[in-house]
């Protein structure tokens, strides 16, 4: 069974679901996050969790002490512990075709790994992989990297059958898309599949292509 993942247009509600998520019991473990970030939301510092308090900081210093890296921050998503949620591991990379990203959770912990060291492309493939690993088809993949491209959040959540239903509901209920939803408008405007070489969307072309949503 594939994990259940939705793509969303913008961050603010994909960071409301993930919250939605574990306040319904979901362990954080169990939840990922991947983000374009060209519109520089979340810095590392300034980027806010609904109480004010920057994300990430364990140390009450006011900066997000697992922001500063890939390395850090995504694999951090998942051992931060029980009381700090998937958003407390929010940290940055660049990744070829995509362009800044902000990441946390078990997804993101393959992105990274695939990044380190990796030459240009190898961390995109570690995205499409890492969604094919969890249970997504081919085509599904290209459709969620393609939606991180042009200014997306992707929540992908790792659940049992028995919680499958709820989990998709919450997703559904915070305007999260699956992959033929979303697919469909990508192709009827002659897209085939996600482009690793191809151009980052800039801030310009972002704000324009979720105009296109409205």
């Amino acid at each position: 069974m594939p994990a259940v993942t939705r793509l969303f247009d913008h961050h603010t509600e994909a960071l409301a679901a993930v919250s939605e998520l574990e306040a319904a019991g979901f362990d954080h473990s169990a939840i990922s996050i991947v983000s374009n970030n060209a519109e520089e939301w979340h810095d590392g510092h300034q980027h806010k969790d609904r109480t004010g308090a920057a994300l990430g900081d364990r140390n009450g210093d006011g900066v997000n002490d697992v922001g500063e890296g890939a390395g850090k921050g995504a694999a951090a998503g998942g051992a931060l512990g029980a009381g700090a949620g998937v958003l407390a591991g929010l940290g940055m990379l660049a990744i070829p075709g995509l362009g800044p990203v902000v990441a946390a959770g078990w997804l993101a912990s393959t992105v990274v790994g695939a990044a380190v060291g990796a030459t240009a492309g190898g961390a995109t493939g570690g995205l499409l992989g890492a969604l094919k690993e969890a249970g997504h088809g081919d085509e599904d993949a290209h459709v969620y990297a393609e939606g991180v491209r042009r200014g997306g959040t992707l929540v992908s959540v790792r659940t049992t059958d028995a919680e499958r239903a709820r989990v998709e509901t919450i997703l559904d209920n915070r305007r999260g898309l699956d992959a033929v939803t979303r697919g469909g408008v990508y192709r009827q405007a002659g897209w085939t599949e996600f482009d690793p070489r191809g151009e980052p969307y800039s801030p310009e072309q972002i704000r324009a292509e979720r105009a296109r949503y409205r």
